[in-house]
């Protein structure tokens, strides 16, 4: 039985249902017994990609005409939530398919599209998009990296960091300057092929609280020369806007994140209360417990449904900035509070790192901070009151 008993939403087809079937067995057979090895290197072996590609996993909701599957974002929130109750930790694949696809597909040129995407959709290329530098995190309009006209050609110059992905990546987005003179209007997207430039460097493989096995770095470009074509797009000075435009779903698939790690944590400490006994009696036994428990399972399942409700407007087309900074915010939030519950309930224990608990706590702390922090998210909402 599942966790939670909500509604299935209009968007989840039959075919939906049994894709999603498919994708558990994808990641419980061909990835996760390979995540403590990844835990250990600090990014995921590049095979998985090309395996994830094979399987039809990339690019999912890109069109067919381009490599896709020709799907939507609810078969991307299928691929997340089954990658988290899989335990696959550090694949973002979620990044790749749900941001960088996207603007390439929304602001691209036939070519731009037709050069990418099918790359893409196999595992060639793995997508990254570069925006945080040293100085700048959510003001985007203050990056510092510029890209200046030569002829027929950009030279990039900048750092950028915490770019997931960072040490994979072969196709990266990177937010920069063509008019250092002006704000949001100097603001453009510049697609790098990493195999193709010199002046690329990859610095360190940040080490941070969690997410172990994703690859989050520093990136530097110095004198890198990219032709004029590789502007996303057809002018200067759209990345701003494109950016904007892009952002709901980039902060709605946070939290599709979220969600589904709330459901694997209430999940995992019913199971493990039911076996832990304390003072002769299983844990689950204790009113405390049982209390605690339906609280989680309460909040939950009220924030599951505005999580479908909210994809259901993405894929239509209707969700807009202000309703997905609420998802973003209050289920990132809600995620934090509820595994912090259920760790308690694990005890001693849920401090170890053999616990899928622990893991997922530290794991967990970033939501409230990328795709813009939580505090943004409320300057953002408190705009429409």
């Amino acid at each position: 039985m599942a966790v939670l008993q909500t509604e299935t939403p209009s968007w989840k087809t039959d075919d939906l249902v049994l894709f999603e079937e498919e994708i558990a067995k994808f990641f419980t057979r061909e990835l996760a017994p390979h995540v403590e090895d990844w835990r250990d290197k600090g990014c995921v072996d590049r095979w998985a990609w090309n395996k994830a590609g094979e399987a039809g996993l990339l690019c999912m909701s890109m069109p067919e005409e381009y490599g896709g599957a020709g799907g939507h974002f609810g078969h991307e929130q299928v691929f997340i939530e089954q990658q988290c109750m899989a335990g696959v930790e550090g694949f973002g694949a979620a990044l790749h398919n749900c941001i960088v696809a996207p603007y390439i597909l929304h602001y691209g040129t036939e070519e731009q599209k037709k050069r990418w995407l099918p790359r893409m959709a196999s595992g060639e290329l793995v997508g990254a998009i570069a925006m945080s530098e040293p100085g700048t995190g959510s003001d985007l309009q203050a990056v510092r990296t510029t890209a200046l006209k030569d002829g027929n050609q950009y030279v990039l110059n900048g750092q950028k960091t915490f770019i997931t992905n960072g040490q994979t990546a072969n196709l990266i987005i990177v937010v920069c300057k063509t008019d250092p003179k002006e704000g949001a209007k100097g603001v453009s997207l510049m697609i790098v092929e990493t195999d193709e430039v010199e002046g690329f460097e990859r610095g360190r493989n940040l080490k941070k609280l969690g997410n172990k096995a994703q690859d989050t770095s520093e990136l530097f470009f110095t004198d890198v020369k990219i032709p004029t074509e590789n502007l996303l797009g057809t002018e200067e000075g759209q990345g701003f806007f494109q950016l904007m435009e892009q952002l709901p779903q980039e902060r709605h698939q946070i939290a599709v994140q979220g969600m589904a790690g709330i459901e694997r944590a209430i999940q995992l400490t019913i199971d493990y209360t039911k076996e832990r006994e304390a003072f002769g009696r299983p844990v689950m036994s204790f009113q405390n417990t049982q209390f605690k428990l339906a609280e989680c399972k309460a909040k939950a399942t009220m924030a599951r449904v505005f999580v479908d409700y909210c994809t259901g407007q993405l894929i239509e087309g209707k969700l807009d900035a202000v309703t997905a900074s609420m998802s973003k915010m209050l289920i990132s939030d809600l995620e934090n509070e509820i595994i912090d519950e259920c760790l308690q309930l694990f005890g001693g224990y849920g401090y170890m790192d053999e616990y899928p608990i622990s893991r997922m706590y530290a794991d967990a702390r970033v939501q409230r901070i990328y795709g813009g922090t939580n505090e943004i998210m409320k300057l953002l909402i408190a705009r429409s009151l």
